[in-house]
Order: C-alpha cells, then structure tokens, then sequence
C-alpha cells in the first residue's frame, strides 16, 4: 500500500473515529518501514483538526470527538516506538504536561505530549487528575519552560486560574511560560487568566510551545 493510501486512511479512521482502521494503519506503516512522522502529520493530525473544527462547528459531538482522538492515540502508541531519532528534533525546552484535578480525560493530553517530545521538547506528563500542587514541584524539580495543563470540563478550568495562582505563589511564575488547552478551554479563558498560549489541538499546540521557547 503506499504512502498517499496510508496518509489517507490515517484521516478517515480518525474522521471516523474507527480505532480499528487506526491500529491497521499505523501496523503497515511500521511493516513497511514508511516514516512514521510523515503519517502523523500528514494524515492522523490533519483528520484531528479535521474533527475539531466539526466539533466547534457543532457537527460533531463530543463522545465522537473522543472516539476520534482515541483512534488517533491507539495508533500513536504502534508507530512512537519507531520514529526515527534523526526525526526528533534537538533539545527545545522541557515541558510539565497534565490533565488538572478533577478531570479523568487524556485522550487529548497524550496525543499533544507525543507530538511535543516528536518537535524536539523533554515531556514530563503527569497523566490525568493531577493535583496543581503536583505541576508546581515538577516545575521546580526540572526547572520546566512551560508547564501546560488541560482540562476538558467546565467544572475543571478553575483548577487551570489556581495553577496560575500558585505558580506565582512559587516565586516561579516570572520563570516559566503556561499553556492551556482541552475542549472546554478557549482563547479568552487563557487571556482571562493570564496564561501565555492558548492552543486548540496538538498541531497548534506544539506551535505555540516553540513560539514560547525561543
């Protein structure tokens, strides 16, 4: 099968939110020694921002959406292991990574970590429901660039201001840059409370993480 087939099956498992045809498509790239890379982005992250935009345009619902993004992370997980090591970038920053406390959803979270650490940045993901307590002394252990939280409830975003709050009551606010995402976040709750980039998928997201680094 070749590149250009791979590249768009990769969008329509996603489209689709067929996690099956995902994991057969992510088998026959590894099979036949096709870059990894180029698939993700050239097929599984279009088919993503793909989703979002239907999403926000309300034609897709959210469980579809999530379908979609687990599709998406059952093939990441089969073709991470071989992404080539001259693909990864040189060292850009290091980033603390986590879903906040109180939301239990990382589809999202972990799909933008994989494509950080592919553009060259040290991913420290703290997995889901993470305590802001937790985001601040990994922040200081590592002395992170930025530290990114996600939060796909309404219910949660409050954790997203307090992180900023205790950031600052760290004495580290002024040394390291936040970034926010999830599906309940938008740019003016990022503007609101004084995060440095909002990104609304994994695509922008590393985008923005290496506007803040340079």
């Amino acid at each position: 099968m070749s590149k250009e087939d791979l590249i768009k099956r990769a969008m329509k498992a996603v489209l689709d939110g067929n996690e099956d045809a995902a994991v057969e498509v992510a088998n026959k790239v590894v099979a036949q020694g096709i870059n990894v890379v180029e698939i993700i982005n050239e097929g599984f992250m279009p088919g993503m921002t793909e989703v979002g935009d239907l999403f926000g345009k309300e034609e897709l619902s959210l469980p579809e959406v999530l379908l979609a993004a687990g599709a998406m992370q059952k093939a990441i997980d089969i073709m991470e292991p071989h992404i080539p090591t001259e693909q990864v970038a040189k060292k850009r920053g290091t980033i603390v990574i986590g879903t906040v406390e109180g939301d239990i959803h990382d589809i999202g979270k972990n799909i933008v970590a994989v494509m950080l650490r592919v553009y060259g940045f040290e991913v420290e993901d703290l997995g889901r429901d993470v305590p802001i307590k937790k985001f601040i002394d990994k922040a200081q252990e590592l002395n992170a660039d930025i530290v990114a939280s996600s939060s796909l409830m309404t219910t949660t975003m409050p954790g997203q201001r307090l992180l900023e709050d205790k950031l600052r009551e760290a004495g580290i606010r002024e040394k390291v840059k936040t970034m926010v995402g999830g599906a309940a976040v938008t740019q003016e709750w990022a503007d609101k409370i004084g995060a440095d980039g909002y990104a609304e998928d994994a695509s922008e997201g590393v985008t923005k993480a290496i506007e803040l680094v340079k």
